[in-house]
C-alpha cells in the first residue's frame, strides 16, 4: 500500500499540472493537445530525440540525488548550484593543467598546462576532483549547521552567490584566452575527454552531446540506494532525518551525519562537471547552468527522495525542456515558458498531496 501511494502521489501531481496547463493553453489560444503533442513527442521520435533527451537528463539526475541525501538526514541543499559551478570550474584546471594544453594566442603558441597525463591517470583525476570539490563547498554549510547551528538554507544560498563570483572572476583574470570575448577557460587537455554514447551505439548521430556521464549517473542511484537503505551509514543518516532526538539517544551523532550528508550531497552535484566538462563542453564556460542545482529540487521532490523516483522525475523534467523548444517554434500563441509553468505546478500539486497523505 505505502508503495502504491508513493507511485500514486507523483502520477496525480503530474496528470493534475498538465490539466491545468491545458487550461492555461486553451485561454491561451492554442491547441492543447497539439501544444502537448510537440512537448511530450520530441523526445522519443529517433535516436537523436533520445539522445538529447537523456543528455537534458544525465545533470539533473545528480542533481536531483544531492538534494534527496540532503532530504532523507532532514536537510534543505539549496546550493548544488555553487557546488556545481565551483566542481566545473576545478575539473576544467585540472583538465588544463595536467592534460598538455597549448593554446595559439595572437598568432603564438601559448602552454597553460604543468604536465601531461596519459587519459587513464587524467580523466579519473578529473572525476575525482568534480566529487570532492563539489564535496567541500557542500561540506562548508552542513560544518556551519552541526558546529554553531546556523541554517543551511541560508548558508547555502549566500555560497551561490560566493561560488560563482570566484570562478568568474578566476576565469575572466587567470585562466580565459585573451582575446577570447566568451567569458570561458582554455580548453582542457584531450586525454581528460570521455567518450560520447554515440561511439557505442551505431544511429546515435556523432554531434548528439550524450557522453557516458549519463551511465554513471544511473551508476549513482544504484550506489545512493544501496547506500541509503543497505549500509549501516545509510541507516544513521535517515534515522537523523525521521527524528534526530531519538537517534541521539540511539548513539548516533546528528552533528556527525549533518556534515557527513552535506558532503555527500555536494559531491553528487559536483558530478554534473563530469559531463558538462568532460563530455560536452571541454571547458569551463560562465554561466553553463540554466539552474540545474535549483531544479534538482523539484526533481527530488518529484522522486520522493528515492534514487528511483529522482531518475524517472529527471526524465520527466528533460523531456519538458526538450519539448519546450518545439513548442517555441511551432505553436503560435505558447512559448517554452509553459514548460517553467507546468514545472512550477508539479511542485505546487506535489507539495500539497504530501501533506494531505501525512494527514
Amino acid at each position: 500500500m505505502k508503495i502504491f501511494r508513493e507511485i500514486l502521489s507523483p502520477l496525480i501531481a503530474v496528470v493534475a499540472a498538465f490539466a491545468v496547463g491545458g487550461i492555461i493553453v486553451a485561454l491561451i489560444g492554442d491547441n492543447p493537445f497539439e501544444t502537448f503533442g510537440l512537448l511530450l513527442g520530441n523526445s522519443f521520435g529517433s535516436l537523436r530525440d533520445i539522445g538529447y533527451m537523456l543528455f537534458y537528463a544525465t545533470p539533473l539526475i545528480f542533481t536531483g540525488l544531492a538534494v534527496a541525501v540532503a532530504f532523507r538526514c532532514g536537510l534543505l541543499n539549496i546550493g548544488a548550484e555553487g557546488q556545481l559551478y565551483v566542481a566545473a570550474f576545478a575539473t576544467a584546471w585540472v583538465g588544463i593543467k595536467f592534460g598538455g594544453t597549448v593554446v595559439n594566442v595572437f598568432g603564438k603558441d601559448v602552454d597553460y598546462s604543468w604536465t601531461s597525463l596519459p587519459a587513464v591517470l587524467l580523466v579519473p583525476l578529473c572525476m575525482l576532483t568534480a566529487v570532492v570539490a563539489g564535496g567541500i563547498w557542500g561540506a562548508i554549510p552542513g560544518i556551519l549547521k552541526a558546529k554553531f547551528g546556523s541554517h543551511e538554507v541560508i548558508n547555502t544560498i549566500m555560497l551561490n552567490f560566493i561560488a560563482i563570483a570566484l570562478v568568474s572572476y578566476f576565469t575572466q583574470y587567470h585562466f580565459k584566452v585573451p582575446g577570447d570575448a566568451i567569458l570561458q577557460t582554455a580548453p582542457i587537455g584531450e586525454a581528460a575527454h570521455i567518450p560520447r554514447i554515440s561511439q557505442f551505439i551505431p544511429g546515435m548521430p556523432e554531434f548528439v552531446p550524450l557522453s557516458v556521464a549519463f551511465l554513471l549517473a544511473i551508476l549513482m542511484c544504484i550506489l545512493v540506494y544501496i547506500f541509503l537503505w543497505k549500509t549501516k551509514w545509510g541507516f544513521e543518516l535517515r534515522a537523523v532525518g525521521a527524528n534526530p532526538s531519538a537517534a541521539e539517544y540511539g548513539g548516533i551523532s546528528p552533528k556527525k551525519q549533518i556534515i557527513i550528508a552535506m558532503t555527500i550531497s555536494g559531491g553528487l552535484a559536483g558530478m554534473v562537471a563530469i559531463g558538462e566538462v568532460l563530455g560536452y563542453r571541454h571547458l569551463y564556460y560562465d554561466g553553463f547552468s540554466p539552474e540545474w542545482g535549483f531544479l534538482g529540487i523539484a526533481v527530488a521532490l518529484l522522486g520522493r527522495n528515492h534514487p528511483l523516483g529522482v531518475f524517472l522525475a529527471a526524465i520527466f523534467f528533460a523531456i519538458l525542456q526538450r519539448g519546450g523548444i518545439f513548442v517555441d517554434a511551432f505553436t503560435e500563441y505558447v512559448s517554452k515558458d509553459l514548460v517553467e509553468v507546468l514545472q512550477a505546478v508539479v511542485i505546487l500539486f506535489v507539495a500539497s498531496l504530501q501533506r494531505f497523505s501525512k494527514r
